[in-house]
């Protein structure tokens, strides 16, 4: 015999055999039951690999079992068959066997016309649900030596149907276990790299699971920066040094252009040209991949939505090993969740980046604040110290100069104010410094405000409601910062209010036990919506003309706000112009302290 398809094909080439035990157990199963129910003495039975059908069973010639033929010569001679149903049979005259690359076998052949001829051939075809063909059954040498008859086809098409449901089947079992597993690894890519927050740790935990998952030796990650560099690579130790930049460009091109296309690329003993580069151009690559001993590789692009961020190439030594359509699908889903995952890394390196640049920022800023503040304060106190001498000479000082001394003064109490807010900013802002919390009476803390703003209120005729418990009403916190945020809300209050209005200033529970309230109510001029919006940024003032005449540094609310937050409280605002303001402050109850 020369082969069990009846002919053996010049292009047939031995592989490694890779077909679970238990598939090709039920193989060997369903050709045995051929042979002894359909009378003939052989029986071959193959399965589609890619561009290929691979022997998998041989009940005549077993040594030929892991050869490979081209689909498509078996279907080019399935275009010259007798149509028997499930069977189709091509009879030697028909098929130029000779030009098609068969080899004809020496033997001797009947002169009956009804005699069954070395190269006829008789064979099932298994297509899928879609009309793919994935296999083949095919039966040789008949123990009558003769073509079978009407009512013999009748029987072979019976037994045909059910061996070949059930060749279909085990195939179709194949591809779902390898799917399975294929799911599997994808789900052990998504656990493995779903915790890493860098892209190095990524990259070293994805390669491990894609070498064992898809049988691979050899494995390439490459991301890209989001300006389009490259960015965080894994390229074998063997390798870096003798990848020929040719080699680099097509991986960035066949990335981009498969994230395009939702595709991976392979490039095995047949391959398309992708659609960006010339045939020389790629032509060249491949032989350069392949001087490498890269002779069966995978190109799989990474991105999430829009983006490509880079590609993973896998590769296999053995050049007849193809990637599969599970392989490849599985691949592509993986190229999608490791997309995610680098764009969350890069993401979360990005972030990290900004906040170690805006805390050395911050620390930058404490430090000139501290600086300038000492080198104002320096000169601030020669200015106090020749004003006290000045006004305490007992020689007549004329009034222009009078004015003069005046006006240092109120210039020097203001710089005095800005250097105090300034570095108390500087205080409440360091997040390194703890809070010492201790039991502080807000109800005291609201009669040091008004009594230190009495004279002020009394100028302006304010009549000041108060609605504060009998009882201490305990807060916790630091003293001195939380009499920082009860006097600056309640000389605001004063501040912008007009002659003749009213301030009220109410101390009570907070919706939970742990919470005390301090709102402070006024009738003054009132805050924009745009400017409530700034209104705790630091060194803002009003664009009201009414709020710009009256004098301060526009550090204080952001001071009470700072104070606030670090306590652990809120503080909110609620004004209009013209219709006065609102600031309410919750601030942490001290435990127990605060009755109902």
């Amino acid at each position: 015999m020369a082969g069990t398809d009846a002919r053996t094909h010049l292009g047939a080439r031995s592989i490694d055999l890779r077909v679970p035990d238990t598939l090709l157990e039920n193989l060997q199963l369903i050709a045995d039951g051929v042979v002894a129910v359909a009378g003939f003495a052989v029986a071959a039975i193959r399965i589609r690999r890619g561009d290929d059908l691979e022997l998998v069973i041989d009940t005549g010639m077993p040594e030929e079992i892991g050869t490979r033929i081209p689909a498509k010569a078996m279907l080019d001679e399935l275009l010259l068959a007798d149509d028997w149903g499930r069977l189709q049979f091509v009879p030697h005259e028909r098929s130029d066997h000779l030009t098609g690359g068969w080899v004809v076998p020496d033997v001797e052949v009947s002169d009956d016309p009804d005699a069954w001829h070395p190269l006829d051939m008789l064979v099932a075809p298994l297509y899928d649900a879609q009309g793919e063909l994935r296999g083949t059954l095919a039966i040789d040498e008949p123990i009558d030596g003769r073509r079978p008859d009407a009512e013999r086809r009748r029987v072979l098409e019976r037994f045909a149907g059910l061996a070949s449901r059930a060749v279909l089947s085990a195939v179709e079992r194949e591809s779902f276990l390898e799917q399975v597993a294929m799911a599997d690894t994808v789900k052990e890519i998504v656990r493995t790299t779903s915790a890493q927050l860098s892209l190095d740790g990524l990259l070293d935990e994805s390669r491990r699971t894609l070498l064992d998952g898809f049988s691979a030796q050899q494995v390439w990650i490459k991301t890209v920066t989001a300006e389009g560099r490259s960015g965080a690579e894994f390229l074998p130790e063997e390798l870096r040094d003798s990848l020929p930049e040719a080699i680099v460009e097509f991986a960035e091109q066949a990335a981009h252009f498969c994230w395009h296309q939702q595709e991976v690329m392979t490039v095995g003993e047949t391959y398309a040209v992708p659609g960006p580069m010339s045939r020389q151009h790629f032509d060249h690559v491949v032989e350069l991949l392949r001087g490498m001993g890269m002779a069966s590789l995978v190109f799989v692009p990474l991105g999430a939505g829009p983006e490509c961020l880079g590609s993973i190439v896998l590769m296999r030594s053995d050049p007849t090993r193809p990637w599969s359509d599970v392989e490849t699908s599985a691949l592509l889903d993986i190229g999608h969740d490791l997309g995610r995952a680098a764009l969350n890394a890069r993401t979360f390196e990005h972030e990290h980046e900004l906040v170690t640049e805006l805390q050395a920022l911050d620390t930058y800023k404490s430090q000139l604040i501290a600086t300038v503040s000492h080198e104002l304060k320096s000169p601030l106190t020669t200015v106090w110290g020749h004003l006290e001498m000045l006004e305490s000479e007992t020689l007549p000082i004329a009034p222009e100069a009078r004015l003069s001394l005046d006006a240092i003064s109120r210039a020097s109490r203001r710089m005095s104010r800005v250097i105090e807010d300034l570095l108390l900013l500087r205080k409440v802002g360091e997040t390194a410094k703890p809070l010492a919390p201790t039991p502080v009476d807000l109800v005291e803390l609201v009669h040091d405000a008004l009594a230190m703003t009495a004279l002020s209120a009394q100028a302006k005729q304010l009549r000041i409601d108060l609605d504060l418990p009998s009882e201490p009403v305990h807060a916790r916190g630091e003293a001195d910062e939380l009499d920082k945020v009860v006097l600056n809300v309640v000389s605001n209050a004063v501040k912008y209010t007009p002659d003749g209005r009213g301030i009220r200033v109410v101390l009570a529970p907070g919706e939970r036990d742990d919470q005390v309230v301090l709102a402070v109510h006024d009738e003054g001029i009132g805050i924009s919506e745009a400017d409530q919006e700034q209104l705790f940024s630091e060194f803002f003032r009003s664009t009201n003309p009414e709020a710009v005449a009256q004098p301060g540094t526009g550090l204080g609310l952001a001071i009470v706000q700072r104070i606030v937050h670090r306590h652990g409280g809120e503080v909110a605002v609620r004004s209009a112009l013209g219709a006065g303001s609102s600031f309410t402050i919750t601030l942490p109850a001290h435990r127990g302290a605060l009755s109902s």
